[in-house]
Order: C-alpha cells, then sequence, then structure tokens
C-alpha cells in the first residue's frame, strides 16, 4: 500500500513569503526593524521552511528540499547577524560584508531559478523576483543609497506576496480538486 504524503511546499512558501513581506515593508521605509520581524524570521521564515525542506526530502524533491532548507537557514543566519551584535557576542557586519552575504544568496538564488525553468510560471516569478531582490540588496548595502534600499523593500514586497500567492494557489488547488487559483 503506498502511503501519501502531504505537499511541504505551501508551508515553506507562506513562511518564505510571508516573513519576506515583512521584512521588505520595512526596507520600503515604513516601520524599523522590531521583535516581530526577528520572530517571523526565527520561526515561520526560519524553521517552518527547514521543516518543509525535510519533508521535501521525504517525498524526493530535491529541489524543494534545498530550497526550503537553504532559505530557513537564511533566515536564521540573517536575525543572527543582527541580534548577535547587540547581545555582545560579536561586532555589528561592516555594510561592505552584508553586501557580498547577499551577492551570495543573489548567485545561489540565480541557479536555483534556472531550476525552476520547467516548473509553473508562478515559481519562475518567485525565484526570478528573489534573485532581483538579492542584487538590489547587496547594491543598497555597497552603495548605501536609501533609494535602492526603498526599491528594493518595494519589490520584495511583491516576491514575497508571490509566494503567499502561490501557497495558497497549492492549498485551494488541492482541497477543491480543481484550479481555483492559476499557476501558469
Amino acid at each position: 500500500m503506498e502511503q501519501k504524503l502531504a505537499n511541504p511546499a505551501p508551508l515553506g512558501l507562506m513562511g518564505f513569503g510571508m516573513t519576506t513581506v515583512l521584512l521588505n515593508i520595512h526596507n520600503a521605509g515604513f516601520f524599523p526593524i522590531s521583535a516581530m520581524v526577528l520572530a517571523m524570521g526565527i520561526f515561520y521564515g526560519g524553521m517552518a521552511q527547514i521543516v518543509a525542506g525535510i519533508m521535501e526530502f521525504k517525498k524526493g524533491n530535491t529541489f524543494g528540499l534545498t530550497a526550503f532548507t537553504s532559505y530557513g537557514f537564511f533566515w536564521l543566519t540573517l536575525v543572527g547577524l543582527l541580534v548577535m551584535p547587540k547581545l555582545g557576542w560579536t561586532e555589528a557586519t561592516p555594510h561592505a560584508y552584508m553586501g557580498w552575504y547577499l551577492v551570495m544568496w543573489g548567485i545561489f538564488t540565480l541557479f536555483m531559478f534556472l531550476g525552476t525553468l520547467k516548473s509553473n510560471t508562478v515559481l519562475k516569478f518567485i525565484f526570478l523576483s528573489l534573485t532581483v531582490l538579492f542584487f538590489l540588496l547587496a547594491a543598497r548595502d555597497f552603495t548605501g543609497s536609501e533609494l535602492i534600499g526603498t526599491i528594493a523593500g518595494y519589490e520584495g514586497i511583491i516576491c514575497g506576496a508571490s509566494a503567499i500567492y502561490l501557497a495558497m494557489a497549492d492549498v485551494l488547488n488541492e482541497v477543491y480538486g480543481r484550479k481555483v487559483l492559476p499557476i501558469g
């Protein structure tokens, strides 16, 4: 008897999407970083995505395992980079070093985007817009430009919202057994 496994992608996409939207509302200049963004980064953006990645492993999905686990740990490292200096554990990371951190994530995401080219349109959009987001944030940190940071914030809101859309499309389309929300 074959066991049917649930699709972990909506969990990972929601963890990524909601946390990305909230952080980028900050990047767009609407509110400062607070415990709310940090908690989302640890628990939903971080831990929930790692759980989804492990579940993708069980399903034999290398792409899902790599994406969700990697971005889950991205959120945990980002929170660590922000919180550890405030706790006195280390010096704050200089902006140029943060730029390189974001470049590395942009390169990783560019390669992950290439892995979406045989997938649905919304997933392609998520990874392409996330690639752009990482490079915009790196440019902000390299140049110190508030304008680039604000543009990145708005772009990040769109990226995160697209992940939320795909998560809900996956859930609703499965629940209703038909296409409720198109994904291309």
